[in-house]
């Protein structure tokens, strides 16, 4: 089965086709979100509210939600925590910072 991540308002993104949340403040972004919806590939998931962070998916796919980037980083991780999802090792050098 597919896990699903909550991108506000009943929307949901499989959480395994997501490349990257980000904010929606900086010029690329705009640039981003500006040709997916040109190309057909703009979902806007935010239900009429503020866009606060931009999901991108490895189908090119753009979605807007109104829920902060930090919330959806905390639901994707909070998920995989739930199901034991193993993370790749960490380098020594990052584990003593």
């Amino acid at each position: 089965m597919r896990e699903l991540l909550n991108v506000g308002f009943g929307h949901t993104v499989i959480s395994s086709r997501i490349i990257a949340i980000v904010s929606p403040k900086s010029a690329p972004i705009k640039r981003l979100k500006e040709e997916a919806k040109n190309n057909g590939k703009l979902v806007d998931a935010t239900s009429g509210r503020q866009t606060r962070a931009v999901v991108v998916t490895d189908s090119g796919h753009v979605v807007l939600s109104a829920v902060m980037p930090s919330t959806l980083l905390a639901r994707l991780e909070y998920r995989e925590e739930e199901e034991g999802v193993d993370r790749p090792e960490q380098d020594e050098d990052d584990a003593k910072k």
